[in-house]
């Protein structure tokens, strides 16, 4: 089986997703969900990573993140984490083997409505599960922090994430970003989709096509979608039945 490609070019929006291996719930208890965070909080300081939203459910992890300078910071935090956790884990449990899946996968996304359903996506992720019905009862993801920004320990950067999504320097982001997760979850905006976890990029063509050729692609972006397949890569099939209706969200609509 092919591995999710890993590339990242620097001031690109990425998606990780990462699980556990053989999809077991090696993450059920929140000791070890807290310990994840601990340890995406200290790669984030060592390597200047700036963290836009995250989720760390029982047997997986969403993370969204901006591209630095440093080619290698992103592989670097994902692998400080990932050996720290499951470490922990096995030492803990007195436990062998693999904790992780061999690879996460990276998405590029492309900022503005793309990047904001993204970020809903990552946020509603335990609602789609059944686990809660709003993501401010599930403890271990970067919603806290969104809507309620820290003064002090921060981990998510609030600042960014607004800007990236094209909100104005005064707008009031955090209270707005609280009425589109509970306009998504009135709307029933709950089903998964597989772009978000298996694509090459989700955005524009002329989004999609840039970063294609930037990662060695000459063939043409043809699809209507605004998401294109890694072709070399066996995840299967997209039927228009997983298609997200985009939505470009105006802030005096809430």
């Amino acid at each position: 089986m092919g591995y999710p490609t890993r590339y990242f070019e620097p001031g690109h929006v990425w998606h990780i997703t990462h699980r556990c291996h053989n999809r077991a719930f090696l993450l059920e208890y929140g000791c070890y969900r807290d310990l994840w965070i601990k340890w995406l909080r200290e790669g984030r300081e060592r390597f200047f990573v700036s963290v836009l939203n995250f989720t760390v459910t029982s047997n997986h992890i969403h993370l969204l993140l901006v591209g630095p300078e440093d080619k290698e910071a992103i592989p670097k935090l994902m692998q400080l984490v990932a050996s720290r956790v499951g470490a922990t884990y096995n030492k803990r449990r007195n436990r062998k083997g693999a904790f992780w899946e061999k690879r996460y996968h990276a998405t590029g996304v492309e900022t503005d409505e793309y990047m904001a359903r993204c970020s809903l996506y990552i946020d509603l992720n335990m609602n789609r599960a059944g686990v809660v019905e709003h993501p401010g009862k599930w403890k271990h993801c970067g919603y806290h922090e969104i809507v309620k920004p820290k003064k002090r320990s921060r981990l998510i950067d609030n600042a960014a994430l607004a800007r990236l999504m094209g909100m104005p320097g005064d707008f009031d982001f955090s209270r707005h970003y609280s009425g589109w997760v509970e306009n998504s979850i009135r709307k029933g905006n709950l089903s998964r989709d597989d772009i978000w976890t298996t694509e090459l990029a989700v955005g524009s063509k002329s989004y999609v096509e840039q970063l294609r050729l930037k990662m060695g692609y000459t063939s043409k972006v043809t699809q209507d979608h605004p998401a294109v397949h890694d072709e070399q890569l066996p995840y299967g099939d997209r039927t228009k039945s997983n298609l997200i209706e985009w939505e470009i969200f105006d802030p005096r609509d809430f």
